[in-house]
């Protein structure tokens, strides 16, 4: 999955509409659509926002492995 279906599927799963996200945002509806489907890339404020509002982290929606980090 890309992350903007990650995205749509996290933000359908927890019925919250385009809209509400977009407010949540401070951005249109309009915009917000053209995020998920993949039309206009995502900006890392967004992503950090959608993140908080969904309670979904960064490295699922980046499709990143969930592994410990290496100690230094």
């Amino acid at each position: 999955m890309y992350y903007n279906e990650i995205i749509q599927f996290e933000r359908e799963s927890k019925n919250i509409t385009q809209k509400q996200m977009a407010e949540h945002l401070g951005i249109r509806q309009q915009q917000y659509a053209r995020y998920e489907k993949g039309i206009n890339l995502l900006p890392i404020t967004h992503l950090k926002n959608i993140c908080k509002y969904l309670d979904i982290s960064a490295d699922y929606i980046l499709g990143l492995p969930d592994l410990p980090y290496p100690k230094r």
